[in-house]
């Protein structure tokens, strides 16, 4: 079963009016739709009084509404269909493994679905890198690997990294603990009280806006080294279970200069 969540009534949303009896003087209302004028859905949209432009058909880069009008789809969505709606080859892939095998437990199963895309991802390397751990999400992503950098030190006997420093300004997921990694002070502002507090962050790789009137580039990098390797000391080098960055940044930064920072970072220790 896919993961839901259910809400109760509360009398704002998801309410068919009443219909008014034939000696009611009342305007009639359509039973199809609620009260703000919103058609009638049990989806929990972003907007609880607005609903959002249905999507009946999307080829390529457009999008069709059930108004028959054409929107040009500049950001494949939320950048997850880069390559276009409807792509044949896409389709193709799909049926195709579908017919061998839809879904498996990963805790018992593999498919060669899964190991073929895992190879690819490692692939694309160049060797740097040996595994992949397969998600749905950002967030989910994230929360994995918080997880996975604590459970790697436990094996190896270092119970007490248990913290995280991340970028001001960053974006990592909306999930709670995806969140509490993130610096985007709007997302946080409603959950602060419950983010998790053995994060702490520095400034973001931000070149067109962090960079010194006469500074370098060399020496925009080495100052961001330097003030991570301030935050490693100043929170207890022992206690630090990774330096979380975007390697490619897009939905809140400038593009980054993380791997020249953490070289130069590397370079000193």
């Amino acid at each position: 079963m896919a993961p839901s969540l259910l809400l109760p009534n509360d009398g704002n949303v998801l309410v068919k009016p009443d219909i008014p009896s034939t000696t009611d003087t009342a305007p009639h209302i359509q039973s199809s739709t609620i009260t703000n004028g919103s058609t009638l859905s049990s989806v929990l949209h972003r907007d609880l009084h607005h609903a959002p432009l249905k999507v009946i058909a999307a080829k390529g880069n457009y999008l069709t509404l059930e108004d028959g009008r054409q929107i040009f789809d500049a950001t494949g969505g939320a950048a997850v269909a880069c390559i276009g709606h409807g792509d044949p080859s896409v389709k193709e892939a799909v049926a195709q493994q579908m017919d061998e095998v839809s879904y498996c437990h990963s805790l018992f199963f593999s498919s060669s679905g899964a190991e073929n895309l895992a190879q690819t991802l490692i692939d694309s390397t160049h060797g740097v890198m040996a595994r992949a751990f397969i998600v749905s999400s950002g967030s989910e992503a994230m929360e994995a690997a918080m997880k996975l950098a604590r459970q790697y030190f436990l094996e190896v006997a270092q119970p007490a990294r248990v913290r995280f420093i991340a970028r001001k300004e960053s974006y990592h997921g909306t999930t709670l603990g995806a969140l509490s990694m993130s610096g985007h002070l709007g997302r946080r502002k409603l959950f602060e009280p419950m983010l998790l507090d053995n994060v702490s962050r520095v400034s973001a790789c931000n070149a067109y806006r962090g960079m010194r009137d006469g500074e370098t580039t060399e020496g925009y990098v080495r100052r961001l080294a330097q003030e991570l390797d301030d935050e490693f000391e100043r929170v207890g080098p022992g206690t630090v279970c990774a330096f979380v960055a975007e390697p490619v940044v897009g939905a809140v930064s400038s593009p980054s200069l993380v791997r020249e920072q953490v070289m130069a970072m590397r370079c000193r220790s």
